[in-house]
């Protein structure tokens, strides 16, 4: 989120509030608001329905991480901010660098900039812990095997 933004956001909820703390469904409704998406956006762009956002905005249903994770990455948000409110400088980004077969694979399979870095951050935490001599560059079957296997875990 662009700390321009977030201090707006941020200094709106603060005078809504008041003296009470806002709520996870306050800021994901201040955030949406603020990017000018509506309920049915949203709802549609996270893969929830209509009634469960209304129902998180108000504070009457719990989300899990997993549909955070997805409203979050909506807003331009980090879960950070929309469970505690705080924005934290991040440290000096590192760029990015797609292998070009993760490139190829998510093209073939159609998944989102999203859903291609949670895979190589899916990637990268399983062989983190290897010794780079023992690597071997992932092809594009490689990558969609692993997709399909994470799929196939975590749904």
């Amino acid at each position: 989120m662009h700390r321009r933004l977030a201090f707006r956001v941020r200094f709106d909820i603060l005078s809504r509030w008041g003296d009470e703390m806002p709520t996870v469904g306050d800021r994901i409704r201040t955030l949406r608001e603020k990017t000018g998406k509506t309920q049915d956006q949203l709802a549609e762009a996270a893969e929830i329905s209509k009634g469960f956002l209304s129902d998180i905005e108000n504070d009457k249903r719990n989300v899990s991480s997993k549909i955070l994770l997805r409203i979050a990455n909506e807003l331009g948000a980090s879960i950070d901010y929309l469970l505690r409110g705080e924005v934290k400088e991040s440290a000096a980004r590192q760029a990015v660098v797609i292998p070009p077969a993760l490139s190829q694979a998510a093209e073939e399979m159609k998944l989102s900039y999203n859903e291609t870095l949670e895979l190589l951050d899916a990637h990268n935490s399983v062989f983190a812990r290897r010794s780079s001599r023992s690597q071997r560059e992932f092809s594009v079957e490689d990558w969609k095997q692993l997709h399909k296997a994470i799929k196939k875990v975590f749904g």
